[in-house]
């Protein structure tokens, strides 16, 4: 008998321990439900977010295809983008604004042209190379030339140092990029001439 009410003794101390788990659960779950409220909007990228006007003038320097670019990145981190300037997003990737895959095409640019801090040219030397990675992962070889613009993976700036917010842009004339993504936009009619 004895043994009977030890093992039922045993077996409320587990349900009381299971319920307090399940409790102490759940409260933690309203908690951070709760918290999540207070984020404000403007901590969160949205792709309809507006530039600031103080960066509206520079807007028109970036383009509609930068612009766009620029919104996917967080608002409150600071970045250096390498962003390809408007004509080098049209000649080097065929890129229209009607395109469907022009989304995708942008986010790409992005993850090659995007390292997670400034890098202004006065952080470049003539004659010294740094390496950093760009957001995923691609190596970025930065350097300056002697006229005084940045260049990336060969690719030469036509303007450095335009501040976007947190943002560092350098607009570039080309399209930082790795071998495989570039043969994936290059024309058929390219491939065509060469042989």
């Amino acid at each position: 008998m004895r043994r009977k009410k030890m093992g039922v003794s045993k077996l409320k101390q587990i349900k009381f321990v299971c319920i307090i788990v399940s409790v102490a659960f759940i409260v933690i779950q309203i908690i951070s439900a709760l918290q999540l409220r207070n984020i404000s909007p403007s901590t969160i990228s949205s792709p309809n977010r507006k530039l600031s006007t103080t960066n509206l003038s520079r807007s028109s320097k970036v383009g509609e295809f930068g612009v766009m670019v620029i919104r996917m990145l967080p608002e409150d981190l600071a970045f250096t983008l390498f962003l390809p300037s408007e004509e080098a997003f049209r000649r080097d990737l065929r890129l229209n604004r009607n395109d469907s895959n022009a989304y995708a095409i942008l986010t790409r640019v992005l993850g090659f042209s995007a390292v997670p801090r400034w890098i202004s040219s006065a952080d470049l030397e003539h004659g010294k190379q740094i390496i950093y990675d760009s957001i995923s992962g691609f190596n970025l070889y930065i350097s300056m030339d002697l006229n005084g613009m940045v260049v990336v993976n060969g690719v030469v700036s036509e303007q450095v140092d335009l501040k976007m917010g947190k943002v560092l842009v350098h607009m570039m004339d080309g399209v930082v990029m790795d071998a495989e993504f570039e043969q994936s936009v290059k024309p058929e009619d390219d491939d065509e001439e060469r042989r």
